[in-house]
């Protein structure tokens, strides 16, 4: 198994933080504008992009700690992987540390979505600092794959 992992900084409270994370509002606000669902714990959240889409179950959402999902709908080498973000308030910096585990071997995708995770995590640093992130359907094409 392999994991795509980032880290960032933002300059904000853990909980502002978690508030992109944990709402249906937030998550459209730097991921995708296409997001629906319930963000409660067993929950399942759907996100659209043009290209397809994924659905995921809330497994965890602990209030500036952490937020976890498994993918349960969407492209075959995502099922069954995990999303966490891990939160900590370090002086004036929240501190996401962000993982895509459970990837069972490294496909060509995998370098795309952690490509991509980097400039929606980056969306997320932007939405929380200015106010305004990049959500698809305007975010950063990086390839034929978007």
């Amino acid at each position: 198994m392999v994991d795509i992992l980032h880290r960032i900084g933002v300059q904000a409270s853990v909980d502002d933080v978690y508030k992109t994370l944990a709402t249906v509002d937030g998550l459209a606000a730097w991921w995708t504008e296409e997001t629906q669902g319930d963000p409660a714990v067993d929950g399942v959240l759907q996100f659209c992009f043009a290209e397809g889409g994924f659905d995921m179950k809330v497994l965890e959402s602990e209030p500036g700690q952490r937020v976890v999902w498994e993918v349960v709908d969407g492209p075959s080498e995502w099922i069954g992987t995990h999303v966490r973000f891990d939160l900590s308030q370090e002086d004036e910096f929240a501190i996401v540390l962000f993982r895509h585990e459970g990837w069972k071997e490294q496909v060509p995708f995998m370098y795309h979505c952690s490509t991509k995770w980097a400039t929606f995590l980056m969306s997320l640093k932007r939405l929380v600092e200015t106010g305004t992130g990049e959500p698809a359907p305007n975010d950063v094409r990086v390839s034929n794959w978007h």
